[in-house]
């Protein structure tokens, strides 16, 4: 989907980290903030270096949403989820071409 990002994080070790606080390890915001921070970082070099096209106030929205994956049967389904998820752009309600579609639409066509 070109409004929005999937990801699996798959978090193996939550010991102490060299730098942090009494060793304290990154928390999943700390992780995510970090993630935002260098992909807007890279965009910006791009928009100037690769005349990539510039974006309005904010290349990511201000939270998250997480789900902690409890099993291989969710973690299947999640999977599945985020495979098949780019074919619902054509009908997504954010994507400009479905709302220009919607409202060529007369109400008897529906």
């Amino acid at each position: 989907m070109p409004n929005h990002l999937h990801g699996i994080l798959h978090i193996t070790d939550i010991g102490g980290v060299a730098g942090r606080p009494h060793g304290a390890a990154p928390t999943l915001g700390m992780m995510v903030a970090w993630f935002k921070s260098m992909t807007t970082n890279a965009y910006i070099r791009a928009i100037r270096t690769q005349d990539w096209p510039a974006f309005d106030s904010r290349l990511w929205q201000r939270n998250f949403y997480e789900h902690i994956v409890r099993n291989e049967r969710e973690l299947d389904s999640i999977r599945e989820h985020i495979l098949n998820n780019p074919a619902a752009w054509s009908s997504e309600r954010e994507n400009p071409a479905a709302i220009a579609s919607q409202k060529q639409r007369v109400p008897w066509q529906t």
